[in-house]
């Protein structure tokens, strides 16, 4: 059964260049990009009026963003490697710590927080995955060793027991945070692993990059369940309904995609532009109605509801 989505809004112009990242909380959705500024806009209102901008964040850009589940934290990291947690009180950001851990340019690429923002995991260039106590005191507690690949993404479960990265040389690894031992290497993409994405109930871990495929694994016994095939162009993105029920991707050809997970396939396709699509994110669900957002390399963010109230 095919679902729709509306456009039901374009933040035109939301960055001078590319947005690289969005990360969404309760009432807001963050944005980043190669320009120093992080945006924030309200999704409370329907038009997404801009309510707050960090400026300066990164000097030279930022690649990836995330907030916690629980909407008080974020982090971000830039192009010159600097590392920033920022604390949210009643709707405005302020910065409360940087991650100083003698980081160059690039040494640190794709991060990921936990549940409550406690614990900011990360790839690096050759392959490490590195855990710190972010609201603490900013101490490094964990790393992780793989073999030496380039880690392009990064996840953590929401239970916080297991740490999925992935990586350039398409190396899809789990990691056991309890006894910081390697839980699975998973088989099945040979290609940069772009994104990676564990289910809100954490039985499940998606994949996805060069490939053009979706992997999904079980996260328990480490086995490849389904490949969700359609893309035909590199995946830059994953994101999982808050239920667990719907995945999003987005790819190199500007086309984002939800797929039925029950299913196994695709049940609706958009095409808002043929520009590069670097991150899709679910907005928070507003009444019985889903939606999500898109940003990428023509600058905009675009956002999407369920055409019904099903």
């Amino acid at each position: 059964m095919s679902k729709q989505y509306l456009t039901t809004h374009t933040i035109d112009h939301a960055h001078p260049t590319d947005v690289f990242a969005l990360a969404c909380t309760h009432t807001q959705i963050l944005s980043a990009s190669g320009s120093s500024s992080i945006r924030i806009h309200s999704t409370a209102d329907p038009s997404f009026p801009l309510v707050q901008t960090l400026e300066k964040a990164h000097k030279l850009g930022c690649h990836h963003l995330v907030t916690s589940r629980n909407g008080r934290v974020a982090a971000s990291v830039g192009f010159a490697g600097e590392v920033r947690i920022w604390k949210q009180e009643s709707g405005t950001w302020s910065e409360t710590r940087k991650i100083v851990d003698g980081n160059k340019a690039g040494e640190i690429w794709a991060i990921a927080l936990s549940v409550d923002g406690q614990y900011l995991a990360a790839t690096s260039f050759d392959g490490r995955i590195n855990v710190w106590d972010s609201l603490a005191n900013g101490a490094k507690i964990r790393e992780f060793e793989t073999k030496g690949s380039f880690g392009m993404c990064i996840d953590l479960s929401a239970d916080g027991r297991f740490t999925a990265s992935g990586h350039e040389n398409g190396g899809i690894y789990i990691f056991d945070n309890d006894t910081g031992r390697l839980r699975h290497s998973l088989p099945g993409l040979v290609k940069p692993v772009r994104a990676v994405a564990f289910s809100p109930g954490g039985k499940l871990l998606a994949a996805a990059g060069d490939s053009k495929i979706i992997a999904l694994y079980d996260v328990a016994s480490g086995e490849q369940v389904a490949n969700l095939t359609g893309h035909g162009a590199w995946i830059f993105s994953l994101d999982w309904s808050d239920t667990g029920e719907y995945l999003l991707s987005g790819a190199f050809d500007g086309k984002v995609k939800v797929w039925s997970i029950d299913q196994r396939e695709c049940v609706a396709t958009h095409t808002e532009t043929d520009k590069t699509l670097w991150r899709v994110k679910w907005l928070p669900k507003t009444g019985r109605n889903e939606g999500f957002a898109t940003g990428g390399a023509n600058r905009s963010i675009c956002l999407y509801r369920e055409a019904t109230g099903g």
